[in-house]
């Protein structure tokens, strides 16, 4: 796999995951805060949920020891999860950068690396379409999450 389809695949987790942000925008508190919607979590739940696990395998993949864990913090607001949501994006741009072929296809644990981040890309559209059916339910739809309408976008930019 290439650093530039790695960072494909990230690109489209993050517009997807803004998407999803933004339609949660105008959720009254108590959709946002509602909990055991989708096992034990509702929306913000999710949400801070795929932050924490997204921000634990970045640090993992830059050999940090540190498990940052902001599901065990109280619940954000859907404007201050976004904003936490830009810092990580920010870190993993930075990591991004760093990428080549050979550090792709080398080790992470017993995988190789672009397997994990595959993975980690999976987990958010796992995520982001419990979210979307909720929000959905709730009238605010986040609309089309498909890869093929990110690359669309991309193709008329």
């Amino acid at each position: 796999m290439q650093p530039s389809e790695i960072r494909f695949l990230f690109d489209y987790d993050r517009w997807g995951t803004r998407r999803v942000l933004n339609a949660a925008a105008g959720l009254p508190h108590e959709e946002w805060s509602r909990s055991a919607a989708i096992g034990e979590r509702g929306i913000g739940g999710i949400l801070v949920h795929a932050l924490g696990a997204h921000m634990r395998w970045r640090g993992g993949w830059q050999g940090r020891t540190d498990r940052p864990r902001p599901e065990a913090e109280p619940l954000p607001g859907p404007a201050d999860l976004r904003d936490r949501w830009e810092i990580e994006w920010n870190a993993l741009d930075e990591f991004l950068d760093t990428l080549d072929e050979e550090r792709l296809k080398g080790p992470f644990d017993e995988f190789r690396l672009w397997q994990t981040m595959v993975h980690v890309v999976n987990h958010g559209t796992q995520h982001r379409s419990e979210v979307a059916a909720l929000l959905t339910q709730a009238g605010h739809s986040p609309g089309d999450l498909d890869l093929i309408d990110f690359a669309g976008e991309l193709t008329t930019d």
